[in-house]
């Protein structure tokens, strides 16, 4: 069975990197889904698809992959360029402010 081995990427709504160091395995689909004809909603009988461990480090997940003898696709993750200010917000305050205020 193949697995694929990520570290997934923030949401919209986050603006800081908190929870985002943690790595994911993830099964891949076995079969496809099926449209039920009573209610009409997706289904399928893969229970495994819903499954998303999680583990502190890359090196966890692929022992984890290599114990139970999956085969497994690591995906680097996309780093972002840190966006750092020399001084900051609290530049907007300081009282050795060189040009106008602007508010």
């Amino acid at each position: 069975m193949r697995v694929r081995i990520y570290q997934p990427a923030r949401t919209a709504m986050q603006s800081g990197a908190a929870r985002t160091g943690t790595w994911v395995l993830d099964f891949a689909p076995a079969a496809s889904r099926e449209l039920d004809p009573l209610m009409g909603w997706t289904s399928s009988d893969d229970t495994q698809s819903q499954v998303h461990l999680r583990f502190e480090t890359r090196e966890a997940a692929e022992d984890y992959a290599r114990e139970h003898g999956l085969d497994y696709d690591v995906l680097e993750p996309h780093r972002r360029r840190p966006n750092i200010r020399p001084r900051g917000y609290g530049e907007n305050f300081a009282t050795d402010r060189r040009g106008a205020w602007t508010h």
